[in-house]
């Protein structure tokens, strides 16, 4: 069955790193777009950051391009995003999903939890 287990989360100082994996399982890696989002009580759904596994073209929320960097690793079947300088408001649930169809996601990994605070 399609899984996708995230890991990397943590509590963070403002301006500090952390690295979140997304290893993926159960389907034809190659085949989808699997995007980071985040979510919290405040804001709801935020579609963090696509790549296209295709070409590996980016593409970032305005409120992380310049700090995020999301990769993939095909042979391994994992999503990455770095995070870096990351500030309070970075505060989320960060989930990696399937899309379906543009921002139609259908399954979902479990979430790791992301703190940024002093």
């Amino acid at each position: 069955q399609v899984q996708l287990v995230e890991s990397g989360g943590g509590l963070v100082q403002p301006g500090g790193s952390l690295r979140l994996s997304c290893a993926a399982s159960g389907f034809t890696f190659t085949n989808y777009w699997i995007v980071w989002v985040r979510q919290t009580p405040g804001m709801g759904l935020e579609w963090v950051s696509s790549i296209n596994p295709s070409t590996g073209n980016t593409y970032y929320a305005d409120s992380v391009k310049g700090r995020f960097t999301i990769s993939r690793d095909n042979a391994k079947n994992t999503l990455y995003l770095q995070m870096n300088n990351l500030k309070p408001e970075d505060t989320a649930l960060y989930y990696c999903v399937r899309e379906r169809d543009w921002r139609q996601y259908d399954f979902w990994g479990q979430g790791t939890q992301v703190t940024v605070s002093s």
